[in-house]
């Protein structure tokens, strides 16, 4: 069962902090509910649902307005703030309730003129509807148990059955003017009711206070759990150690060759593989249950109408039957704008017919999208999808929305006239792993990267620095701790990869430290250590990735931090020195063997940069060794200034972004004539 989570201690502490203002605290108030019920994923996934609140506020010139506080689009209720309930003069909304029909492109037209701040986000589709109920304030959500007993063939009678009146019954209309019409007209037959269940689409619950609006979400929800024995809630985001996940790279890379454009990205994976996501293939129904369509209509909109069903039996045949699984799913996709694209209203652009999430006997669901929050959220909505189905076809029968209504939402105006505008991030949907990425150079090259939109892992020795790093990196990214001098570091780093994000395009080999001392006295066993980490480690990182992007079969990259050692050695720093020269080598080895992959090596000498090597007492050492103060020391170079990690992070962005280059070192060190390239 849902717990109720409100507590006016901390309603009132919300409250607090908005001020004096009563239409602020009031806000304040919706959106410390909309959290509450953003985080309970057994009442919302992610991105879906939109609350309200009604206010008061005087505009510029004293006069008092009535104004609707909605959910904007780009928000996830989750994590929610003022700025993402963009206030609307709510008394030109009511007006249009007179109107026999308003087109989406109108609708929103007229909503955002009458936004109070121009600059907001664009207010809920569903916006009309909350207007058009008269409660402070409202709350929609796609609650699982909901979800399912709106699409029972007998929902209405089930309904009654365990509301009696209480609930109001809302026949499907596509979200938009046309259902808040119809919604309102239902309310009004009885404005008795504490709620509305939305045919083949979810729950609405509303009341004069937050707290009593949200007690109606998670209370009706309750209700309809206990009456389907839903007791146990939904299990999501669960991901489980796995021993074999080839067959994720290798469907990562098939879906992108389908593209037939070899330097398109690969989509992001991101795995559930606990006992609920594998629960569907104990059943003889799976096909059937895959081909019905989505619980709610704009699930479709990041999933698709079905996932991709690859049992066992096929992908454990290889690459050959995963491409014509992904074939056939792409041909029936594509059978399917063929068939309802001519009885739209105006022209559909086909879009790609690719899959956005998938059933893997043995593997679990995976979410597919064009980065790892993207990907999250088709998980998100695989894992309750496939639970609704389950339990919707065991309590009568899971029918939702046919194949016209679903292309309509899916192929919905306003998401057609999104596209080709805007260019994504140059990164996005690149998975980077860097190595030493707790680092200065690490972290400052993982964020290099994550600004342009890639997903990074990093790799590094102590949990704790990690925890500090991936915090400043943000959300969306991973970490791994792990020794990577010892057997084996490389190969799991590279599963932990493909078990979060499904695969790799990018390793930066970065790691490593370095050993002073002269040749003639360093010990044997500091200088084979210095080889294992300044070298052997960064040829079995490099080796590992190199087959991983073998596997998804599309090009890659591995660049490497090989340092100015390698060209113009140091005094006293041969242990470092000599294997970082012998990882040049590497590099130029790994180029000529990977360049009919299409995997380009690269490498950057960089040169005196303040990290884990150049330690403070490190810095004056150097310094005094060649009689000069540190600053004159670290600025020693021809432009007579401090190179600094984010110089070296840009510069391996440069080289990623440099797509016909390859065995190539680029300089960072300021101008250095005696380590340059001849």
């Amino acid at each position: 069962m849902i717990e109720n989570l409100y507590d006016k201690s901390d309603a009132g502490a919300w409250r607090a902090k908005a001020g004096s203002n009563e239409a602020d605290q009031e806000l304040a108030e919706r959106v410390y509910t909309s959290r509450l019920i953003g985080q309970n994923r057994d009442l919302l996934m992610h991105g879906g649902g939109n609350t309200s609140v009604k206010v008061e506020r005087a505009n510029l010139f004293g006069v008092t307005e009535r104004v609707l506080h909605v959910k904007g689009s780009g928000w996830d209720l989750d994590v929610i703030e003022a700025a993402g309930l963009p206030g609307v003069r709510l008394d030109p909304l009511l007006a249009l309730r007179q109107l026999d029909g308003l087109s989406d492109e109108d609708m929103v037209n007229v909503q955002r003129c009458n936004l109070l701040d121009s600059t907001s986000p664009n207010p809920s589709v569903e916006t009309l509807l909350h207007a058009f109920l008269p409660h402070t304030y409202v709350d929609h959500t796609h609650a699982t148990p909901f979800l399912v007993l709106a699409n029972l063939p007998n929902a209405e009678e089930v309904c009654r059955e365990i509301f009696g009146d209480r609930l109001g019954i809302v026949p499907y209309i596509m979200p938009g003017f046309g259902l808040a019409k119809k919604a309102a007209e239902v309310f009004d037959s009885n404005p008795e009711v504490e709620g509305l269940l939305l045919l083949n689409h979810g729950h609405f619950a509303f009341g004069a206070t937050a707290e009593e609006s949200y007690g109606k979400i998670v209370g009706h929800t309750n209700e309809v759990a206990k009456h389907l024995e839903m007791t146990p809630p939904t299990s999501l985001r669960e991901r489980k150690p796995a021993d074999d996940l080839s067959v994720l790279p290798v469907l990562r890379g098939v879906i992108a060759e389908q593209a037939r454009d070899v330097d398109a990205p690969m989509a992001v994976f991101d795995l559930r593989n606990g006992d609920d996501a594998q629960a569907i293939w104990k059943r003889d129904d799976v096909t059937a249950l895959s081909t019905r369509g989505m619980a709610s209509p704009d699930h479709v909109l990041r999933t698709k109408g079905r996932p991709l069903v690859l049992p066992e039996s096929v992908w454990r045949k290889g690459r050959e039957a995963i491409v014509q699984a992904v074939q056939d799913f792409e041909a029936e996709y594509r059978a399917y704008f063929d068939r309802e694209a001519p009885r739209a209203k105006e022209p559909k652009t086909l879009l790609t017919p690719d899959p956005k999430h998938a059933w893997i006997e043995g593997i679990g669901v995976v979410g597919m999208g064009v980065n790892a929050k993207a990907a999250g959220a088709a998980a998100d909505l695989a894992e309750q999808n496939m639970r609704v189905r389950m339990v919707g076809e065991d309590a009568g029968g899971f029918y939702p929305l046919g194949e016209t209504d679903q292309f309509e939402c899916e192929y919905w105006s306003l998401e057609q006239a999104k596209l080709g505008k805007g260019t994504p991030p140059r990164f996005q949907g690149r998975i980077v792993m860097v190595t030493g990425g707790a680092g200065a150079i690490g972290l400052a090259t993982a964020k290099a990267f994550a600004a342009g939109g890639a997903n990074c892992i990093l790799v590094d020795l102590d949990e704790g620095r990690l925890a500090e790093a991936v915090a400043e990196l943000g959300d969306w990214h991973q970490t791994y701790a792990c020794d990577i001098t010892k057997p084996g570091a490389a190969a799991a780093a590279m599963n932990h990869a493909v078990h979060s994000f499904g695969g790799l395009d990018i390793l930066v080999s970065n790691a490593g430290s370095a050993t002073g001392g002269a040749l003639i006295e360093i010990e044997d066993d500091a200088f084979r250590s210095a080889f294992e980490l300044n070298f052997f480690a960064h040829k079995e990182f490099s080796t590992a990735a190199a087959k991983l992007m073998r596997l998804q079969g599309r090009p890659g990259q591995i660049l490497f931090n090989i340092s100015k050692q390698a060209i113009n050695p140091g005094k006293n720093l041969g242990a470092y020195g000599l294997p970082k020269a012998a990882t040049m080598f590497l590099m130029r080895q790994l180029a000529l063997e990977l360049g009919d992959d299409g995997i380009r090596v690269n490498g950057l000498n960089a040169d005196r940069i303040r990290s884990g090597l150049l330690t403070d007492d490190f810095i004056r050492e150097r310094a005094k060794s060649r009689n000069v103060d540190e600053n004159t020391y670290m600025a020693g170079n021809l432009l007579k200034r401090e190179v600094e990690a984010r110089h070296v992070g840009e510069a391996f962005v440069a080289l990623a972004c440099s797509e016909r280059t390859t065995g190539h070192v680029l300089t960072v060190d300021g101008g250095n004539t005696a380590a340059e390239l001849r």
